[in-house]
């Protein structure tokens, strides 16, 4: 005789899930200073409860090479600011810490009819500091995390041609966050953003673009052996800068 037993086993929840609402206001700046070399520069003003507190201050220049007009290679340093924003900080302490990084990029661009499309792709060397006990006052330890991240991002204009003054487009974005390296331990996924963006082109040097934003974080560490996704939504207004400083 063969007696089959069934149990019900209580489901486990393996994550732990917090959401937030968040506004980022960023400024970018193109400075075309040789014939196949621009200097990048951008600052990142991200808040949280869409603009009453900080959730990261991002500082990042760079130097860009133009292989050719749909191909460009960047280089670049970043300053980060991150801050205890939410209901579980990032910082297991509870505190805001000092980001260091490298970056290397390369952009493709193409077209297909009146869509353009672009793919980025960037890895970055980040000195991430952290605190070695509670009783530390500061940052004491900067260990490297290694990252890369693929944004797929199409534009389509609405009104006019691409890249046309007085004309209007609407983009779509997804960018994935990978980390690597024997120092990323709990989140080898590290986010993900999507981003739906109407904008619209003043002339050659300025253009405007805001929309919704959806960024997915995971954490770094986990609590109670439970891994932490941060779900934030929101909104995202760019000010993108284009300038030829060669005077030609």
């Amino acid at each position: 005789m063969i007696i089959i037993c069934c149990m019900e086993l209580p489901a486990q929840n393996t994550r732990i899930n917090t959401h937030e609402q968040i506004g980022w206001y960023n400024i970018f700046g193109t400075f075309k200073v040789a014939n196949k070399v621009s200097l990048h520069t951008e600052y990142q003003w991200r808040r949280n409860d869409f603009i009453k507190s900080w959730q990261q201050s991002l500082l990042r220049v760079g130097v860009n090479y133009h292989i050719n007009p749909r191909v460009v290679a960047r280089l670049g340093y970043a300053w980060i600011e991150t801050f205890p924003y939410g209901d579980i900080p990032i910082n297991g302490l509870g505190r805001d810490f000092t980001e260091h990084r490298i970056f290397e990029m390369l952009q493709l661009n193409h077209k297909e009819g009146v869509i353009g499309i672009s793919h980025r792709f960037m890895l970055e060397q980040r000195f991430v500091g952290r605190y070695k006990s509670a009783l530390s006052k500061k940052e004491d330890e900067f260990p490297l995390l290694n990252r890369i991240r693929y944004m797929p991002r199409i534009q389509v204009p609405l009104k006019g041609k691409m890249n046309e003054p007085k004309s209007a487009y609407l983009a779509l974005y997804d960018e994935i966050f990978i980390g690597f390296g024997k120092n990323v331990t709990n989140n080898i996924f590290d986010q993900n953003r999507i981003g739906i963006l109407l904008g619209f082109q003043f002339n050659k040097i300025i253009k405007i673009e805001a929309g919704y934003l959806n960024q997915t974080i995971q954490f770094g560490r986990q609590i109670n052996g439970q891994a932490v996704f941060q779900n934030n939504n929101g909104f995202i207004i760019n000010t993108n800068l284009n300038l030829d400083l060669t005077g030609k």
